[in-house]
């Protein structure tokens, strides 16, 4: 007698098979159902938790081809515990792409008003900076940005995203900001009196950034409401950076302006 299979489904419409990945920390997946796309946590008791670039968390079940990888379908499984564990994530909470090599410097810049701007954007922002080849300088003041604007001259292969610190509507900054008109040049700023105040105060250990008297140099009277050394303001703001590990420990106002400016000079 002929032996036949016990899977009489014709072979057309059998699925095609799908590969199989390891769920490691970091993987970006999609899951198709409800479009949540984020990258893997942990995996346990057969789920997997994603963590999107905005920091929200969902729990899916690692069902067979539950999930897409650059567009295709794959099945996500329990990684072995022989599996290397990399960092898959900047400090920006980009993915990482371990081994890419700097990009030449686009004619675009990013400027910032003040090396502390511009050392807190390297410390977080820095590998997608130099995978993108966008270089950052920083400028003593907006006084003069539209002769700096003008002096650049912004074009479509070189535009130009200035950051500037306390734009909110009636400031000085605001003023100055509307006189740069050039399509090519996009100002953005946070609403903080300094970059200091875009770090969250949770990350310092302090309940809130004080408020300072009109008047008063904000740094000076901040280092003696909290008691910080006052007289070195260079060397205080050194150790409030090391606390800066990654997007988590800035506001929000902050992080989407930078991103902003990011994707205009490079788009």
């Amino acid at each position: 007698m002929r032996q036949y299979s016990a899977d009489l489904t014709p072979p057309w419409k059998k699925p095609k098979p799908v590969p199989e990945v390891p769920a490691e920390p970091g993987l970006v997946v999609e899951e198709p159902g409800t479009g949540f796309c984020g990258a893997v946590i942990r995996c346990e008791a057969g789920t997997v938790t994603l963590e999107d670039r905005f920091g929200k968390l969902r729990v899916f079940p690692m069902e067979p081809r539950g999930f897409l990888l650059e567009g295709r379908v794959v099945t996500l499984v329990r990684p072995t515990s022989s599996t290397p564990v990399r960092p898959t994530r900047t400090a920006s909470g980009s993915v990482a792409v371990p081994g890419a090599r700097a990009r030449v410097a686009r004619a675009g810049r990013i400027y910032v008003e003040g090396r502390h701007d511009a050392e807190l954007v390297e410390k977080v922002w820095g590998d997608d900076l130099r995978i993108e080849g966008v270089v950052v300088e920083y400028l003593e003041g907006v006084d003069d940005l539209p002769s700096i604007v003008a002096e650049f001259a912004p074009g479509p292969d070189a535009r130009l995203g200035v950051l500037v610190d306390h734009l909110v509507p009636g400031s000085k900054e605001s003023r100055i900001a509307a006189s740069v008109t050039s399509e090519q040049a996009l100002v953005v700023g946070h609403p903080y009196i300094d970059i200091w105040e875009a770090v969250k105060p949770s990350s310092l250990g302090i309940e809130a950034w004080p408020r300072v008297p009109h008047g008063q140099d904000w740094k000076t009277g901040v280092c003696k409401a909290l008691g910080w050394p006052s007289e070195n303001t260079g060397a205080v703001w050194q150790a409030i950076l090391k606390r800066v590990n990654s997007y988590r420990d800035l506001e929000p106002e902050l992080l989407g302006r930078v991103e902003e400016l990011i994707d205009f000079v490079t788009a």
